[in-house]
């Protein structure tokens, strides 16, 4: 959020003067954030440079025909300036941009003047046009000033160039009370007076004269009280809709907000101001002098502000005159009521909008505007007539407006305040520190916050309105603690730990296990959108049965809730892939989101995606690329640490979005599914190079973990021997299937069997596939010889050529 230095003192006592700076860091301090500070000028640039001078003469260039040699006065020198300007003459009183200076056109980027020859003739300066100085849009010639107009004096000072400075506040959701200059400067006056014991005054705006309810002639009926509880209004007639004085200019200007005129610009003086949207409808389209607010039919057409022809959702509340709807309440204006420059009289606006309703109608109409961002967050609801009543008084200032009647108030039921029970011993237990009760009772003060009740154990507090973050023990904690200030809180010597007697993580803990396990094997955590592309839903019948569409999607790549883990790996390749990433090795936990009958569901998942090559390039090795076994030695780490590598059975997996997988199931639950990502879909998705993916139920995970001991042996005396055998056989014989059949024709010596390569493709018969296995023997007491381990070799291979009509390769 933009706040305007300038507008920022208009709150504060006149004699306080601190600096941008040392306001962004009480502002820091006080929890609003100041995410930077810049100087902003009434005009780009603030004219520096510029200066009056006085056309002395005026001659046509000898080499060009439409460039003309002048000289010029500036008041104290003189110099040469060649200029295109058809109207530049002798005489003239111009504005001049001296070497040196830059130049901030209305259109297009700065540029700076410097010292030329053009066509042979010297040029030091540029007499300019006011387009080119951003004073206005006309580039037919030079801007040509009043003969009256000092020669040599600065084009600021002239012009009046005001200067400001604006501090962006990365303002938090919660903080609605600084939705608006005064919030913010309510938290610098409680600042000030607790930590240097000042007694300065909030200086909160008044009008010059009180309006009287009722007797408005426009007539105001709220149908729907439960999205509007309260709706206030007043007509004010003899208009002159006109360019807005300088000063509200600037205020507006310098929060990024172009003036548009004397009405619209009160409008929005008050929302940035005062934190409270107002809005303004030409009376003359008020038909019947009627407001009715109330929701329209589903799909009613209507054309706001922009131009833009919306179908309405029947729950958007509208404001509309007798017969037709004029504006999205909270939201944004209709193209036919708004003020224009034939506008004579309005029909002003105060409301208090449910903010869950002006939320969700932002939503759906994807519309993000000052009133709606200030609406869905909870505005002030007991402001409302105290916003009509400023902004009437500054309509009657600027724009020479008179109300006509009184104003219209409909109020429904409506929580005004919140009372919330404060136990000062409680805050000092949490705090850390002790605070006299003089000090805490200045800062709730300073803060609206009203004390009802006390007793030396509870304070009963009353909270405004405006302040829905503030509805608990611990928020009163926090409200007095960032006032006093958080960098106050003296810092502890010692800090005293229980240790606890816990046997098992928590699911938290155990997340971070696996993370710091697997970033130290070189994986990069990912972290992806829970929301994902629609064709995925394509993928099979399941998966279209699960999948969750939104209502309102952004775009398509964004149309459905993630219903597989391994939608959001195919993206996050591809993206990499686009960015020239040739090695990826990540892991995420991530959820899925379902549909099951009538109800929905989600799960937690540790994924791990492995594409590209599996090792960089260098002088020792070249590029290798990302094998199954990579994945499969993942897997079992993990496995491994969670006390699950012995014991647990490997079977193949009939999953959709892999060419092959495994999988691993403890007490018959899947804990862990890997494979090699289908090659057609990769394709279709334009990812060239193969994944090879994994995902664990990390619930299930989680509940297994710790469930095995772990058996402590001492290490191997003796050294082991690996032997590997590579297999040509049918697709449909499966690596559990294998490994059976060789535990069975293995001596004791056999200590463990994996598998570190399938192929399928080119160069193999039709219906054929190609395992390569890794056998590792051992025996616990002395050496094995070669004979011995070719001896059991040669049984395994017989067993599996003659089971499964495999040939050795």
């Amino acid at each position: 959020m933009k706040i305007s230095y300038n507008w920022l003192l208009d709150f504060l006592p006149a004699d306080y003067h601190r600096s941008p700076e040392e306001l962004s860091e009480i502002l820091t301090d006080t929890g609003l954030e100041v995410e930077g500070v810049s100087e902003v000028h009434s005009v780009p640039g603030g004219l520096a440079g510029i200066v009056i001078g006085e056309v002395l003469t005026c001659e046509k260039h000898q080499n060009a025909d439409k460039l003309k040699c002048t000289t010029v006065n500036l008041g104290g020198e003189t110099v040469p300036i060649v200029c295109g300007a058809p109207n530049v003459a002798a005489g003239q009183k111009v504005l001049v941009a001296t070497v040196g200076s830059t130049v901030y056109p209305t259109d297009g980027e700065p540029f700076e003047i410097k010292k030329a020859k053009i066509r042979g003739e010297v040029s030091q300066g540029m007499i300019c046009a006011e387009d080119e100085l951003s004073l206005g849009q006309s580039h037919d010639g030079i801007m040509v000033l009043p003969e009256d107009a000092p020669v040599g004096e600065k084009a600021a000072t002239y012009f009046e160039v005001s200067s400001d400075y604006q501090i962006e506040i990365g303002l938090t959701p919660n903080r609605t009370d600084a939705m608006g200059h005064l919030g913010v400067a309510r938290d610098i006056v409680a600042a000030l007076n607790c930590r240097e014991g000042k007694q300065l005054q909030l200086i909160q705006p008044k009008p010059e004269n009180q309006l009287s309810k009722g007797n408005c002639p426009v007539e105001v009926l709220v149908e729907d009280s439960e999205r509007c509880p309260r709706y206030a209004g007043a007509v004010v007639e003899n208009l002159s809709v006109k360019e807005s004085p300088k000063w509200l200019q600037n205020r507006l200007k310098t929060i990024g907000l172009k003036p548009i005129n004397n009405v619209v610009d009160v409008t929005n003086y008050i929302c940035h101001g005062l934190g409270h949207p107002m809005h303004a409808f030409d009376l003359a389209q008020v038909s019947d002098n009627k407001v009715v607010v109330k929701t329209c039919n589903e799909g009613t057409p209507f054309t706001t502000l922009d131009e833009v022809e919306r179908k309405l959702d029947a729950r958007d509340l509208m404001i509309c005159n007798a017969q037709d709807p004029m504006c999205i309440a909270g939201v944004f204006g209709g193209k036919d009521s708004g003020v224009s420059n034939q506008t004579q009289a309005i029909f002003l606006e105060s409301a208090y909008f449910n903010p869950v309703s002006i939320r969700k109608t932002a939503k759906r109409h994807t519309l993000n505007t000052d009133a709606s961002f200030r609406y869905e967050r909870g505005i002030d609801p007991n402001a409302t007539i105290d916003v009509l009543q400023y902004a009437v008084s500054l309509l009657a200032e600027v724009a020479g407006g008179k109300i006509s009647g009184g104003y219209a108030d409909v109020v429904s039921q409506l929580e005004r305040s919140f009372v919330v029970d404060f136990s000062p011993k409680r805050f000092f237990q949490l705090a850390g520190i002790t605070l006299a009760e003089e000090k805490m009772e200045s800062i709730l003060a300073d803060l609206d916050i009203a004390i009802k009740e006390k007793t030396a154990e509870t304070w009963k507090l009353e909270v405004p309105g405006y302040r829905a973050d503030v509805t608990r023990h611990a928020d009163i904690c926090e409200e007095i603690l960032r006032i006093y200030g958080f960098n106050q809180v003296p810092i502890p010597e010692k800090i005293a730990l229980t240790p606890g007697k816990k046997t098992y993580p928590s699911l938290h803990q155990f997340r971070e296990m696996l993370s710091g396990l697997l970033s130290a094997r070189g994986l990069s955590e990912g972290l992806s959108n829970g929301l994902t592309r629609s064709s995925f839903a394509d993928s099979s019948e399941e998966i279209a049965k699960q999948s969750i569409s939104l209502l309102n999607p952004l775009s398509s790549d964004l149309g459905i809730l993630r219903s597989h883990t391994v939608f959001s790996a195919v993206e996050t390749v591809l993206h990499n892939s686009k960015f020239s990433q040739s090695k990826l090795a990540l892991y995420e936990f991530a959820k899925n989101y379902i549909k099951h009958g009538n109800g929905y569901g989600e799960s937690e998942e540790l994924c791990i995606t492995l594409a590209g090559k599996a090792t960089e390039e260098s002088w020792i090795s070249g590029w290798e690329d990302t094998q199954w076994h990579h994945l499969k030695n993942l897997v079992h780490l993990v496995l491994e640490r969670c006390g699950l590598d012995s014991g647990v059975k490997t079977k193949p997996a009939k999953v959709f979005w892999a060419d092959y997988a495994m999988e691993i199931q403890v007490k018959k639950k899947p804990v862990v599914t890997w494979g090699k990502v289908h090659q057609k879909w990769l394709r279709d998705n334009e990812v060239k190079q193969p994944v090879y993916y994994a995902h664990f139920n990390l619930q299930a995970l989680f509940e297994a973990f710790g469930t095995r001991k772990k058996v402590i042996q001492e290490l191997p005396k003796f050294p082991g021997s690996r032997r590997d055998l590579s297999l040509l056989l049918d697709k449909q014989v499966t690596y559990d299937a294998l490994e059976k059949e060789a535990k069975k024709a293995a001596s004791a010596l056999l200590e463990d069997i994996s598998l570190f390569d399938v192929y399928e493709g080119k160069n193999l018969p039709e219906g054929k596939k190609s395992y390569a296995l890794s056998f590792y023997f051992r025996d616990p007491k002395r050496t094995l010889t070669d004979k011995e381990v070719d001896a059991s070799m040669d049984k395994i291979s017989n067993r599996l050529c003659t089971t499964f009509e495999a040939t050795l390769r």
